[in-house]
């Protein structure tokens, strides 16, 4: 008997998963899935419905034998998953909205997975992620979880700390875009093989070497960067500018995009606020791209992924996920980028970490790349401050304490003042009261007094 692969996706009506179909039906010659089940919550059942028609007529335009299902009933779908793929957003994008809006008010970055907009998605995620496990542990237990959900690092750190359950990855579309980058730049083709040594935290990369067909080609991509005949890789949702020359001379490293928030903050707070003034923030205009993406989603006649598909900042996403997914079950042992902990493989960081970097994958899971041995003592410091940061926001994510709430966001170098700490954290628990039932207690505090800038809370009862 032929064993069933089969696949679920929580979030199944995000505009992303016609990426993630898109990325099946590419690969369904070795990955040959059986049923790909959609699963979304009440708020999220029209666009489930659409993304459903679509991937219906995905499937039958490529002709394979992928049996698709949708349903708002988790715990019907995963009974029996090889694969479990998590992309979901608690509170929707009105949320990331007031992640983004509320820290600008106050005079600082508002980002979905950098700063106080990360943290608090964070905590809304956290635990929603917490609960999907105590479901698989139950329905199926040998599933491998990929989860592409925001931040994924501090999620992926919380389960490894919090939880036992030990078959879950991160995943994220930066290493792609910068292997997409490197290879644009470098001319290069399908026939040549490309490797990028990677090493930091999610949305903390560095690039610190690159092998083309065995040879490094590191030199060349870095001195063009500083020549500024091109600049490094920026996804759809943050402004690509240039790092100095000197800095990446000393660095001697490439960072990623996302590395712009912590060495050029002067100048991305103030692309944020001229952006949020002109035509509002990145949420605002990405809600504007989701109306037009699901109309086009709606088209009859609309048979393949879209290309306008690639205006998300998630865009090539399933890349990554897809390419996770084909090597454990193939046993492939090829190279790719994930979030794991790297226990003990690093040894200038502490072995319980959660890292990103460049690793082996194949059916006894995940295994650090021996190319990375050691994190670049020039950016520990930042990696330091950053990963405390991402261990205190689980803490606080699990307990719903307030104090270990501030810790969090003081933690943060992209919080300058402990005064604002406080006042950004008290508008946000009010804002997000929804989705934070951890915080009930404090919430209601705050309810009660009837303001959110009530000076005392230290000390509450939680």
């Amino acid at each position: 008997m032929v064993h069933k692969l089969k696949v679920v996706t929580i979030g199944g009506g995000s505009s992303y998963t016609p990426e993630l179909i898109d990325g099946f039906i590419k690969r369904y010659h070795e990955l040959p899935i059986s049923e790909l089940w959609l699963v979304d919550i009440e708020e999220g059942k029209e666009k489930l419905d659409i993304i459903y028609e679509l991937g219906l007529r995905m499937i039958k335009n490529a002709n394979i034998p992928l049996k698709l299902y949708k349903t708002l009933d988790r715990k019907a779908a995963l009974k029996d998953a090889d694969f479990v793929t998590t992309q979901l957003r608690v509170g929707l994008l009105k949320a990331r909205e007031k992640d983004e809006v509320i820290p600008l008010q106050y005079g600082y970055l508002g980002q979905e997975t950098n700063g106080v907009g990360g943290l608090f998605k964070g905590l809304r995620t956290i635990p929603v992620i917490f609960e999907i496990l105590k479901d698989i542990e139950a329905l199926c237990p040998q599933a491998w979880v990929i989860n592409f959900t925001n931040p994924a690092g501090m999620i992926t750190e919380a389960v490894y700390r919090h939880t036992q359950f030990r078959r879950f990855i991160g995943v994220c579309n930066i290493p792609i875009g910068l292997k997409m980058f490197i290879t644009d730049v470098l001319g290069l083709t399908k026939k040549n093989n490309l490797s990028i040594t990677l090493f930091g935290l999610n949305h903390m990369v560095f690039v610190k070497d690159i092998f083309v067909d065995g040879v490094s080609r590191f030199d060349e991509v870095l001195n063009g960067i500083i020549s500024k005949a091109y600049k490094a890789s920026s996804v759809k949702n943050i402004t690509g500018l240039p790092f100095d020359s000197g800095l990446l001379k000393a660095l001697k490293l490439i960072p990623c995009s996302y590395l712009q928030y912590y060495f050029k903050y002067k100048e991305m707070l103030a692309i944020e606020m001229a952006e949020f003034y002109k035509e509002g923030t990145r949420a605002q205009v990405v809600q504007k791209i989701e109306k037009e993406l699901f109309e086009l989603y709606q088209d009859p006649e609309l048979k393949i992924k879209p290309k306008q598909l690639e205006l998300r900042g998630g865009a090539y996403y399933s890349d990554a996920a897809c390419e996770v997914i084909n090597a454990l079950y193939n046993d492939k042992q090829t190279e790719h980028y994930v979030n794991i902990p790297h226990n003990g493989h690093i040894s200038n960081i502490p072995a319980n970490w959660v890292v990103e970097m460049i690793c082996k994958l194949g059916r006894n899971g995940v295994t650090p790349h021996e190319r990375v041995t050691q994190f670049d003592e020039k950016v520990l410091g930042l990696i330091y401050s950053i990963k405390e940061f991402e261990i205190a926001a689980s803490q606080a994510a699990v307990s719903g304490d307030f104090n270990e709430l501030l810790l969090a966001m003081n933690l943060n170098p992209l919080v300058h003042s402990d005064n604002d700490a406080r006042d950004m954290a008290k508008a946000l628990l009010l804002a997000h009261k929804h989705y934070l039932p951890n915080f009930s207690k404090v919430i209601k505090y705050l309810e009660e007094e009837g303001s959110a800038n009530k000076p005392h809370l230290n000390g509450i009862a939680v």
